[in-house]
């Protein structure tokens, strides 16, 4: 006998063509979830009929499926019948998002980009919309969740399907945390950038140009400046307000570089220590230093400022 599917948590994404699926899809893509759109109706059949590996490092990943009136094997009563199968047999937790807009709305929209309506390539786009309102009726009626874009920029609607189906560990930004040296040029794909050469320069102490700012006498030395703790908390608090704002705005990647000089002192230490700060506070970065390896060099780093 054939072992019973594991429950997943499904969600259908259909509605009028031009109503923001493909915007939808994209966010959720985003947030982390599993993504096919369009896949012909028999295919569908047989992809929620396919068990995931028993140790997938997938198994908790949501399904987002893509379907319209354009999908090859249309059928709206049957796709009814088959989503209360898999809720009943299998125990799907199965949701579906209908996209709908005003007529007058999708046909500005069919205008502005000048392509086709899908079910109507050689008529007016009215007819298209009227011929698809009455293909998708019975999926309108059966959704438990309807979003009318009529009024809603793509990045409206983006923010709107960000807060109902983001969830824990899903859609958080990957965030990196670099040290770098001025000298070697700035990071190519930094977010931002903070400069730590207003602290003074371990390079500048004989006992301490050799280490780095793992270290932890140049790391005290460091911290020593009188401008450290106000700089540093001054940061730390920009960074915990503006990363989740960077989430809530569905940013994938999030680079946070500190430059100094030569990049082996002042900003492997505050990168270093910036680091373990976001992981107290909740915050998962990874950390790099692009010139930690470089050997240290009076020419890069200047004449000393005499006190």
């Amino acid at each position: 006998m054939k072992p019973p599917l594991r429950p997943r948590r499904l969600l259908l994404v259909t509605g009028m063509s031009g109503a923001g699926k493909s915007t939808v899809l994209r966010t959720l893509e985003d947030l982390g979830w599993e993504v096919v759109d369009n896949l012909p109706l028999l295919l569908l059949d047989r992809l929620l009929a396919t068990e995931l590996p028993a140790h997938s490092e997938q198994d908790d990943r949501p399904l987002a499926l893509g379907i319209g009136a354009q999908t090859r094997g249309f059928d709206a009563e049957r796709i009814v019948r088959r989503i209360k199968l898999l809720r009943d047999t299998h125990g799907h937790n199965i949701g579906t998002l209908f996209l709908d807009c005003s007529g007058t709305e999708l046909e500005r929209r069919y205008s502005e980009t000048r392509r086709r309506h899908p079910l109507a390539q050689d008529r007016p786009a009215s007819d298209g919309i009227a011929r698809e309102r009455e293909l998708l009726a019975p999926v309108r009626r059966w959704a438990n969740r309807l979003i009318d874009t009529t009024d809603l920029a793509s990045n409206t609607l983006a923010q709107e399907i960000r807060n109902a189906f983001s969830e824990d560990n899903l859609g958080e930004p990957t965030l990196s945390i670099q040290s770098f040296g001025f000298a070697r040029g700035l990071p190519r794909n930094a977010d931002l950038v903070f400069d730590m050469r207003f602290l003074r320069n371990p390079h500048w102490v004989p006992a301490l140009r050799p280490g780095t700012g793992r270290d932890t006498d140049v790391a005290e030395y460091v911290k020593a400046d009188p401008a450290y703790p106000e700089a540093f908390a001054s940061i730390e608090g920009l960074l915990k307000l503006l990363l989740p704002r960077y989430r809530a705005e569905g940013k994938s990647y999030v680079t946070v570089a500190f430059g100094c000089t030569g990049g082996r002192h002042r900003s492997v230490h505050v990168a270093e220590r910036m680091a373990s700060q976001l992981r107290e506070a909740g915050f998962s970065p990874t950390v790099t230093h692009r010139d930690l390896g470089t050997a240290p060099q009076d020419s890069l780093e200047g004449a000393p400022v005499t006190p």
